[in-house]
């Protein structure tokens, strides 16, 4: 995995806190999480951010899914399962194509 660049930095911390404020049971999409981080447009900035996600950070990556409600294809496949099982552990129903219906599960969030 590649170091973070220094400036990307305060841009990873401004993702982590909106994804830290997303609520249990909920779920929001990277360009959602990005408009929120004050980073407009920069949904594959939020992925990058998460995948850079040190393991000792309790940050709910699991509760951010892309633009369509599904959970992101990754290349090992356990990265998805683990994020399915935390999803509806949390009560979030993912559908057999590993999508979440947005119209019930979406972060209501406010700026």
């Amino acid at each position: 995995m590649a170091a973070t660049d220094d400036r990307s930095k305060p841009a990873h911390e401004s993702i982590y806190g909106v994804v830290a404020r997303i609520p249990r049971g909920c779920v929001a999409t990277y360009g959602q999480v990005a408009l929120l981080a004050g980073l407009p447009r920069s949904a594959r900035q939020v992925g990058l951010a998460l995948r850079e996600l040190p393991d000792s950070r309790p940050i709910p990556w699991h509760r951010v899914v892309n633009a369509s409600g599904t959970i992101s294809p990754r290349a090992d496949p356990v990265g998805e399962q683990i994020q399915r099982a935390l999803l509806e552990h949390e009560g979030v129903r993912v559908d057999g194509r590993g999508r979440v219906a947005l119209r019930m599960h979406q972060w209501k969030a406010r700026s």
